[in-house]
């Protein structure tokens, strides 16, 4: 049947279609309005959520290099691979390909990949060489991305590791300066944001939000040559004699700034796999020795500034034993009278002690705590040590006698090294420093120069013809010194057969530039003393140092007696 006013068939069909059709439009045209007015702001952010990313710009550590600009510790520019597992973990037919380009089982990375499937970051792994993280990236695995970090280097290796120690993967100080000046060193990362695509790839970077800051230079007080010799002399003598360890100190006579300081055992930095405890520990300042008759130099200084004493003193020594309530302290033989001078040639601890019996009520305590013993050096060195010095009582006669020979107190040998810089300077002790200073600083005058400089001439005996340590003779130059040979503590008291060897050196001795300590710990190939064991150790180093340095010689006779010989 047709409708005769339009000639239409089922006018009422078309206009239901066509309602709904409005009907239709109507809401598209609400939701368009819905969209773009009412929820603008939370369909904006979720877009940004999805495609706007923030990324961390790294920021390189602050190199570390000697006094004179030498590299000891550099950040290199790598590449860390890292995932985001929720991407990666819908394409588990890459992750054979990427397991045989990480060189990882693809048993091990599947589990990983599972177990972090629900998070947005996964490491893969650090600090990779940029080629070798590039030819992962170029794979195309979606989910897998690289960025730029830095990894710590140290061109000097073994050579400085005691002094500069290192870092972490993640750039953290964890060992010797570096860990002493890691808020120094460090710097701070930037941000940006970034626009990534669905597979998080970097489309474009859209805005810098803090710039990144590279962390400060710092300036050492080592001179990586002097550093470079004193390592070879102490190694080549810890070998030689079978030693368990040794340490080396060698400071500025006019500044106290340390020069070169160096351990055996060392390990190398920049491959730590096997690296033991022991071999991490920087001996010069945080182990505690006894000195020995290095301080038997202490003691006449004490004397001759409480003028008990005068270089021309005559003590008796004889017959080379002394007995003080239950101990017998003894000379290496019987030198009989000698006076002050020969007591240190010599190195009679009879002669010390009955030094130290002429002294006033805590004169000696004094005398050594004046020279920095019992003190913190306050290098900022991390585990650094104040060593003991314990006080004695008038009463306490032993004590004070084997005190005044460097038995019964401690020290570092970064302190022993400093205890006779006044020696080579006319009297004055320095803070001691392992940063460069940009200026010079007040020392503190712990004996007059008149005093230091009789004890420097009697110490030039000790390395020359009847002295204990003619080992450490250089042709051409004068140089003085004391040796120390000090019995190990065991657990039962002072080991008979095991010892610390001990030198402490200064040179030239006409105008002194170096002051050294070197402890050589057990030696055991027979010889043992401080004069044979550690002042060759000295000797080695300042023969190329004096080179170095251009220190012209100071002993033209004795080098010229010594050519005459080899012609």
């Amino acid at each position: 049947m047709r409708n005769t006013n339009t000639g239409l068939p089922f006018p009422w069909r078309v206009r239901i279609v066509l309602g709904m059709l409005g009907a239709l439009a109507l809401i598209l045209v609400g939701q368009l309005i819905n969209l773009q007015v009412v929820h603008q702001n939370f369909l904006n952010t979720q877009g940004d959520a999805r495609a706007l990313r923030k990324e961390v710009i790294p920021a390189h550590r602050g190199m570390i290099v000697d006094r004179n600009g030498e590299p000891l510790a550099i950040s290199a520019p790598v590449e860390t691979l890292w995932a985001e597992p929720q991407i990666l973990s819908e394409y588990p037919d890459r992750w054979a390909d990427l397991a045989t380009a990480l060189e990882t089982p693809a048993d091990v990375l599947a589990q990983r990949i599972k177990l972090n499937a629900t998070k947005e970051f996964m490491y893969l792994r650090r600090q990779m060489t940029p080629n070798d993280a590039a030819k992962v990236v170029a794979l195309g695995i979606p989910g897998v991305y690289s960025r730029k970090e830095y990894r710590r280097f140290y061109p000097a290796a073994e050579v400085t590791s005691h002094v500069v120690g290192f870092t972490d993967v993640d750039g953290k100080g964890q060992e010797g300066l570096e860990l002493a000046y890691d808020s120094w060193l460090e710097g701070v990362p930037g941000l940006k944001d970034v626009l990534r695509d669905r597979l998080g790839r970097n489309i474009k970077d859209l805005k810098l939000v803090k710039q990144a800051r590279p962390g400060k230079d710092l300036v050492l007080s080592i001179d990586l040559r002097l550093q470079y010799l004193a390592y070879q002399a102490l190694k080549g003598v810890v070998a030689e004699n079978g030693a368990k360890a040794g340490t080396m100190v060698v400071l500025d006579a006019k500044t106290g700034e340390v020069l070169a300081m160096v351990n055996q055992p060392a390990y190398n930095p920049n491959n730590r796999v096997d690296v033991s405890s022991s071999s991490l520990r920087n001996r010069a300042i945080t182990d505690m020795y006894e000195p020995g008759s290095t301080m038997k130099a202490l003691t006449v200084s004490s004397a001759l500034m409480n003028h008990v004493i005068t270089p021309d003193t005559k003590i008796d020594t004889t017959p080379g034993r002394l007995r003080i309530t239950y101990k017998t302290i003894s000379d290496h033989r019987n030198y009989g009278v000698l006076d002050i001078t020969g007591i240190i040639t010599k190195s009679s601890n009879v002669g010390a002690s009955k030094i130290s019996m002429m002294l006033p009520e805590g004169a000696l305590w004094q005398t050594f705590h004046s020279f920095g013993l019992g003190q913190n050096p306050q290098t900022g060195f991390p585990g650094e040590q104040p060593g003991e010095l314990p006080f004695y009582k008038p009463t306490q006669v032993l004590q004070l006698a084997t005190m005044s020979y460097g038995y019964g107190l401690t020290v570092t040998p970064l302190q022993l090294a400093r205890a006779y810089v006044p020696f080579a300077n006319g009297g004055k002790l320095f803070p001691v420093s392992m940063v460069k200073r940009a200026n010079p600083v007040e020392p503190t005058q712990v004996v007059t120069p008149e005093v230091a400089h009789d004890v420097l001439k009697m110490l030039e005996t000790v390395t020359e013809s009847g002295g204990t340590a003619t080992r450490a003779q250089v042709p051409g130059y004068h140089l003085a010194g004391k040796t120390g040979t000090v019995h190990k503590v065991g657990p039962n008291g002072y080991e008979a057969n095991n010892y610390f060897s001990v030198f402490t050196g200064i040179a030239p001795a006409s105008d002194p530039r170096l002051v050294a300590a070197i402890i050589i710990d057990d030696p055991s190939s027979g010889e043992y003393f401080g004069g044979a064991v550690a002042a060759p150790v000295f000797g080695r180093f300042i023969a190329g140092a004096m080179r170095l340095l251009n220190i012209p010689p100071d002993d033209l006779e004795g080098l010229i007696k010594l050519q005459g010989k080899k012609s």
